[in-house]
């Protein structure tokens, strides 16, 4: 896109054009009356940024005949051709500059209507953005709490964990093919892996128990443990046919089991102790 030419760089190369016409030029190439435009406007800039400083050299504001005068002496212009130029012929007469529309910047993403300024604040400041801009925007997603949304999200984030945890067990497990092809990735099934012998799970008894570690003992420790009663069971019958050391093993244990007994009797709060009556001790002071 083109960039907008100004009006006045545009008037300044008609004056350039009509000086070449003057002289007797019929065309000029596009780049040649460029450099001219920009060497004319270079010399006008210059000139009159020298005459502001004389004239403000010499303690005025508006500049005079003096300080152009000064100005082109400055930079070593004669001034004087300059009056034989204007009685020379006629020139050419430019046309008025005619005024030209300001373009409109195009808001594209314009969203809602754009508030005044308030009364404190000057007319001339530029206006107020958007609402969307200052008001409230918000940079999240509000949560989704409908009972059918929340459902069919659930629903489909248990579809896609199986979906996954299936293809993770057909990339480590051995799987099947379901055709006759050597492409194994084409729908594979996951291998059935079959017990040995595969009439056991049957006799055994579960009851809704489907998995041997969901038990809470575990069956080897439970067969170790009778086993360890049976023979206890053993020896202890063994003993009473003994006899007389039997009674004496019976004795002790029972000894010391009154000796736990009344250790573990004992209680340090006087307020949990079992109760006393006092008539044994009424007896005996008596």
């Amino acid at each position: 896109m083109d960039q907008p030419v100004n009006a006045y760089r545009k008037m300044l190369a008609a004056a350039v054009s009509s000086v070449l016409l003057e002289n007797g030029y019929d065309s000029v190439e596009k780049d040649s009356l460029g450099t001219l435009t920009e060497m004319m406007q270079a010399f006008l800039t210059e000139t009159a940024y020298l005459t502001k400083c004389y004239c403000e050299l010499s303690g005025r504001v508006e500049p005079v005949l003096g300080d152009i005068i000064l100005s082109f002496v400055e930079m070593g212009f004669n001034f004087q051709t300059l009056e034989n130029y204007v009685k020379a012929s006629k020139h050419l007469v430019l046309p008025p500059l005619q005024p030209q529309q300001s373009q409109k910047q195009l808001n594209m993403l314009a969203a809602g209507s754009k508030q005044p300024l308030s009364s404190h604040i000057p007319q001339h400041l530029p206006p107020f953005p958007d609402p969307h801009a200052y008001v409230r925007t918000p940079t999240h997603k509000q949560p989704i709490i409908d009972y059918e949304s929340v459902r069919e999200k659930a629903a489909i984030q248990k579809r896609d964990i199986e979906k996954a945890l299936t293809k993770f067990l057909a990339k480590t497990n051995s799987t099947h093919n379901l055709f006759d092809t050597d492409d194994s990735n084409i729908f594979p099934l996951i291998a059935c892996k079959p017990s040995t012998p595969a009439y056991l799970s049957a006799l055994l008894p579960q009851d809704q128990i489907f998995d041997p570690e969901d038990l809470d003992v575990d069956p080897k420790s439970q067969i170790l443990q009778q086993q360890k009663h049976h023979d206890k069971a053993k020896n202890q019958k063994k003993r009473i046919e003994e006899g007389e050391e039997v009674k004496k093993e019976t004795l002790n244990e029972s000894r010391t089991s009154e000796e736990g007994a009344g250790n573990s009797s004992y209680i340090d709060n006087p307020y949990l102790a079992a109760t006393k009556l006092p008539g044994g001790d009424v007896m005996e002071t008596s």
